[in-house]
C-alpha cells in the first residue's frame, strides 16, 4: 500500500509538467489567434465616429448610433441592402445545396481500383484551390469573354452572330459563381471525407460482401452512413458562415453590368469602406453582421445538442 502510495504523487506530478508543456506549446497559437481574430474587435469603435482618416479618431466627430440608424432610415441605404442580402443568402444557400457533391465525389473516387488514376484524379481536382481568384479570373476571362476562345469559336463555326456576354452581364450570376465555386472547391472538399472513408472498418465492407451485397449497396449502407457525422458537422456550420462569403472571388468577377446581382456583404462592405470613403458606415454593417454570425453560430450549436447529442464547438 506504501508503494502505491508514493506511486500517485510521482504520476501525478508527471502529469502536471505535461499539462504545462502542453499549455505552453498551445500558447503561442492562442496568442496569434488572440491577435488576429479578437484584438481588432476594437476597431468597432469607429463606428460611433464620423471617421476621417486624415484627422484619426481623436479629431474626428462622435455621432453616437447615426450610422445604425442610418442603415433604416435611408429608404436608398435599406433598398441596397435588401439587394445585397438577397445575394448573400443566395450565394450561400446555392454553395449549402451543392456541399453534397464532394461527399459524392469523394464515395466515387474511392471506389477506383486504379491507384494511379486515383491519385491523378485527386491531384487534378485538388490543384484549383491553390490558384488565386485573380488567376481563375484570368482563365474565365480568356475562355468567356466577348473576344474569348468560346465565342471566338461559335462565331468562326457560325452558331452566333453577336458574342455571348458570359461575364459582362447580370443574368445568372448566382449560378456562374457557384460553378466556380464548385469547381475551384470539389478536390479540396472531398479531402476531409476521403479521410473519413479511410478510418472505416473494413471488416464492415467484408462482412458487406459475405452477405452478397454489390458495391452500389456497400457505398449506400456502409459508406454513406459513416460520412453522414462529418457531413453534418460541415453543414452546420456552413449555415453558421451564412453571411460570410468572402470577398476575393466577387470582388474580381464584379463589374458595371453584374455589380447589383453579385455584391454579397462582405464586398458590399469593402465597396462603402474603402470605395466610397465611408470607413464608420461600413464598420457598422461588419459589426452587425458579425453579431449576426455569432446568433447564428449559437442557434446552430443549440441544435446539434438537440440533434445530434453533442455540440460543434
Amino acid at each position: 500500500m506504501e508503494i502505491g502510495r508514493n506511486k500517485e504523487p510521482v504520476i501525478s506530478k508527471r502529469a502536471n509538467r505535461e499539462g504545462k508543456i502542453m499549455f505552453l506549446c498551445v500558447l503561442p497559437f492562442l496568442c496569434l489567434v488572440f491577435l488576429f481574430a479578437y484584438f481588432p474587435l476594437h476597431g468597432w469603435i469607429y463606428s460611433l465616429f464620423d471617421y476621417k482618416p486624415a484627422l484619426g479618431l481623436s479629431g474626428s466627430e462622435f455621432v453616437g448610433l447615426k450610422w445604425f440608424r442610418m442603415l433604416i432610415s435611408s429608404e436608398t441605404q435599406v433598398a441596397q441592402i435588401v439587394q445585397v442580402m438577397k445575394n448573400t443568402f443566395a450565394m450561400s444557400f446555392l454553395g449549402i445545396a451543392t456541399s453534397i457533391f464532394p461527399v459524392a465525389f469523394a464515395i466515387l473516387l474511392n471506389e477506383v481500383k486504379w491507384k494511379w488514376f486515383k491519385s491523378l484524379v485527386q491531384t487534378l481536382t485538388t490543384l484549383p484551390n491553390f490558384i488565386s481568384w485573380v488567376l481563375v479570373y484570368t482563365i474565365a476571362f480568356s475562355l468567356f469573354s466577348t473576344t474569348g476562345l468560346l465565342n471566338t469559336l461559335l462565331e468562326e463555326w457560325g452558331l452566333i452572330t453577336d458574342p455571348i456576354k458570359f461575364l459582362d452581364s447580370g443574368n445568372h450570376t448566382w449560378l456562374m459563381m457557384c460553378l466556380w465555386n464548385i469547381w475551384k472547391g470539389l478536390g479540396w472538399g472531398a479531402i476531409m471525407y476521403l479521410a473519413a472513408i479511410a478510418g472505416i472498418d473494413p471488416e464492415l465492407y467484408e462482412a458487406g460482401r459475405i452477405d452478397g451485397a454489390s458495391r452500389f449497396q456497400l457505398m449506400r449502407h456502409i459508406t454513406l452512413p459513416a460520412l453522414m457525422p462529418t457531413f453534418l458537422v460541415m453543414l452546420m456550420l456552413s449555415i453558421a458562415n451564412l453571411l460570410n462569403n468572402g470577398m476575393d472571388q466577387y470582388f474580381v468577377f464584379q463589374n458595371a453590368f453584374n455589380k447589383e446581382t453579385i455584391q454579397v456583404l462582405d464586398l458590399y462592405v469593402y465597396n462603402i469602406g474603402l470605395g466610397g470613403n465611408s470607413l464608420s458606415l461600413a464598420t457598422a454593417i461588419s459589426m452587425l453582421k458579425s453579431l449576426v454570425s455569432v446568433a447564428l453560430l449559437a442557434i446552430v450549436n443549440i441544435a446539434s445538442k438537440k440533434i445530434r447529442g453533442s455540440s460543434i464547438i
